[in-house]
């Protein structure tokens, strides 16, 4: 029964228009570039750059008091590389001036009283300058001085006063609160839906600049089969991308897998479908290649904004915060976080999965009427 069913396969339409496609990809050296090179780029060079770490804030110093103490509480401010002491100044118009100019990022004005006021018991303010231009380096930079102001003063007093709640916090799932475990999950996803889309519609367009189409329709294949034997070898080419992808995450950037690897390739192949979908739904409503690219940049980038893989969707308006609910890469970043890094399943993600479910079959369902319309 097996073996009647392999030969009715390989003697099929559907296999010989598949074959045919699989040999235009294999000739095509722009598409297997476009399939294994940007997956690769982007997300070493987002897994890199993306980070809302802050460190080496350039410190402008004016010292008055010239102490051992103020000495201490400067080093004690660079000690871990979050501030670099750039210069030693003078007087404060000089280190304002720095500031204006952007040669630091922040300064710090030490009084001449600062030794006898703290042998004295009192309370003596030293005054900080951070550049403000850009709010969230500012507001980080801000809660670093604070607290490294705070420790040192601390360790000042011969008899600190001991808290009276004293918090024990742990870290679940990132103990060592490393950055990239958070964006690179999410540029998994944002790498998947840039090569989807673009490679389907690049396979589809392509047809139509060189002819092909018009050739394909002459065929006594159906409608349905010349679509399925599109899909499916662009199908199983970017689940290569996907173990590509994750090679890359696991060897470069450590991100643990704590999932079920069968259940996640099963949610990747239906997120695969929703990429694909709008590619060929991208190459319907465009006449060539750099129709698809510019109409490409209006869909795609508005779906990585609101995604929460850059940034999280909590910190997003209340409004975008529910529009984002229409992304399908909202969802899939959201089960590939749990995967990877929480260990959670089909149980915990079913409202995910199912949105992607959901956006697979509708999305598929209206770019296959285009494209059999078009065909039409």
């Amino acid at each position: 029964m097996f073996h009647k069913l392999i030969d009715r396969l390989l003697n099929s339409r559907i296999w010989a228009l598949a074959v045919k496609e699989i040999n235009q990809i294999l000739r095509n050296k722009q598409l297997i570039f476009l399939l294994v090179f940007p997956p690769t780029i982007q997300l070493l060079v987002f897994g890199f750059a993306l980070s809302p770490d802050v460190q080496f804030l350039k410190l402008g110093v004016v010292d008055y008091a010239q102490t051992q103490t103020s000495r201490e509480l400067v080093s004690a401010m660079t000690e871990n590389q979050i501030f670099v002491a750039q210069d030693h100044l003078f007087d404060e118009e000089e280190l304002a001036k720095q500031v204006q100019l952007g040669q630091v990022t922040a300064g710090v004005v030490i009084p001449p009283d600062f030794d006898r006021q703290l042998q004295q018991g009192e309370t003596s303010e030293i005054q900080v300058l951070i550049d403000g231009t850009d709010a969230n380096t500012a507001g980080i930079a801000n809660g670093y001085m604070t607290q490294i102001v705070q420790q040192f003063s601390h360790q000042l007093q011969a008899n600190p006063r001991p808290m009276l709640i004293d918090p024990e916090v742990v870290f679940l799932y990132n103990a060592g609160l490393n950055t990239t475990w958070f964006f690179v999950p999410g540029v998994l996803g944002l790498v998947l839906t840039l090569t989807s889309s673009l490679v389907s519609s690049s396979a589809v367009v392509r047809e139509k600049d060189a002819g092909t189409l018009e050739q394909l329709l002459m065929t006594p294949a159906e409608d349905w089969e010349i679509l399925l034997a599109k899909i499916v070898p662009l199908f199983i080419l970017m689940l290569g991308d996907v173990f590509l992808a994750l090679t890359v995450a696991k060897l470069v950037f450590h991100i643990p897998f704590r999932g079920n690897m069968l259940v996640f390739t099963a949610v990747s192949a239906i997120y695969l479908f929703v990429g694909i979908s709008v590619g060929i739904l991208l190459a319907t409503i465009s006449k060539n290649q750099r129709q698809v690219v510019l109409t490409s940049f209006f869909i795609n980038l508005p779906l990585i904004q609101t995604s929460g893989a850059i940034a999280p969707i909590e910190s997003m308006p209340t409004f975008f915060r529910y529009l984002s609910l229409l992304n399908p890469l909202r969802h899939y970043v959201t089960i590939a976080r749990g995967f990877l890094l929480k260990g959670v399943g089909i149980m915990e993600l079913w409202q995910p999965i199912l949105a992607l479910i959901v956006f697979a079959i509708v999305l598929l369902t209206f770019s296959v009427k285009k494209f059999r319309s078009q065909l039409s």
